[in-house]
């Protein structure tokens, strides 16, 4: 069945909702949370972005929707024109930080929605540079698009690792998370333990909004002045936490978790329930009570046990460079940032710089 792609403004709230949540109904199970309406309703109502509307259609119907962010891109040399697959393209709107972004698809939709989607994309005449973040490297919107113009390049501008834990594997070594890590990382999990008194790590879990709220204002007092760059700081990011909570408890797709030993706080955990898996999205932690302390290993691990015996198999640990997550992980995934650059004399000038300035000084 022919595909029609098109671009329009966004809709209201109220109907962009029962569009986007009746094609999430008809997505493949294992669909990104990320893509989500859970997500996409708590970043719009709170970031004041107002993307485009690209749908693609077939005989009428939706096989597959995405939002796209129109943005002036600051560059070296001036900004450009950008297009933002589920981004506004503006920093400020854009600090929640979407991962394992793509195209929201029918489970039963055409191989080549993708396709038709950077076909429509490349048939606009009114940007210079798209912006796919955090995509999966074998993500088909990165595939070759037979017929259609030329881009004059593909610019990887990151890739990170996505951390994980097998939970089916914890399960099999008889629920001992620890034996499959490094003998450094048992150690200091152990001697975190050990300085709290052995005891066991117990899990709240935020039962309604009203404590959630009251949650959440404690993360963002414990993360002052813990980061170089703190989204907690950030008013809209509080906004869209507070949302994304708020609409996640009632869904079912989040759980923000408290953990203590005793009358010990240890910290708190917003995280994912979707599909199988578990994924850490924010956290926060009290300061260790000995220099060897690890409040922050210490909720992992409980998490990891909790979400083992929840028989799910995966808890993630997302997007990220972070020792923490690298030694807490038995795997990991790989995401990717592209910008796809259509010819522009601005463009072309920075590229030949970038040239010019990693040839060796004796050239």
């Amino acid at each position: 069945m022919p595909l029609a792609a098109t671009f329009s403004a966004l809709p209201d709230l109220a109907s962009l909702g029962q569009r986007w949540q009746a094609l999430e109904a008809r997505s493949a199970p294992g669909t990104s949370i990320f893509l989500g309406w859970t997500w996409m309703e708590s970043w719009l109502s709170t970031s004041g972005a107002r993307p485009e509307l690209l749908a693609i259609t077939a005989d009428g119907a939706d096989v597959a929707l995405a939002l796209m962010g129109r943005a002036m891109m600051s560059r070296p040399l001036g900004a450009v024109a950008s297009l933002s697959l589920n981004q506004a393209g503006v920093a400020a709107q854009d600090r929640g930080f979407i991962e394992y972004n793509g195209l929201l698809t029918a489970a039963d939709a055409p191989e080549d929605v993708a396709a038709c989607a950077m076909h429509a994309c490349l048939a606009r005449n009114d940007w210079r540079v798209l912006r796919l973040a955090g995509v999966a490297p074998d993500s088909p919107l990165l595939g070759p698009l037979p017929g259609a113009p030329r881009l004059r390049r593909r610019v990887r501008i990151d890739e990170s690792p996505a951390y994980f834990i097998d939970l089916a594997a914890v399960r099999a070594a008889g629920g001992d998370y620890l034996s499959l890590l490094s003998a450094n990382t048992r150690s200091q999990i152990k001697r975190s333990f050990k300085d709290h008194g052995a005891g066991q790590a117990a899990i709240e879990v935020a039962p309604d909004g009203a404590t959630a709220s009251a949650w959440l204002a404690e993360m963002a007092a414990l993360n002052v002045g813990r980061h170089v760059d703190n989204a907690w700081d950030d008013p809209l990011f509080r906004a869209f936490a507070q949302a994304l909570v708020q609409r996640g408890l009632t869904t079912g797709q989040v759980e923000l978790l408290r953990i203590a030993i005793g009358d010990t706080l240890l910290g708190y955990l917003l995280n994912f329930r979707h599909a199988d898996r578990a994924m850490n999205y924010q956290s926060a932690f009290t300061a260790p009570i000995s220099p060897k302390t690890k409040p922050g290993l210490m909720c992992h691990a409980a998490a990891v046990a909790r979400y083992a015996d929840a028989g799910l198999s995966v808890y993630s640990l997302l997007a990220g460079k972070d020792r923490y997550k690298q030694s807490l992980a038995t795997g990991h995934e790989t995401l990717e940032w592209w910008n796809l650059e259509r010819f522009s004399p601005r463009l072309e000038a920075e590229a030949l710089l970038r040239t010019v300035l990693r040839r060796p000084a004796s050239a």
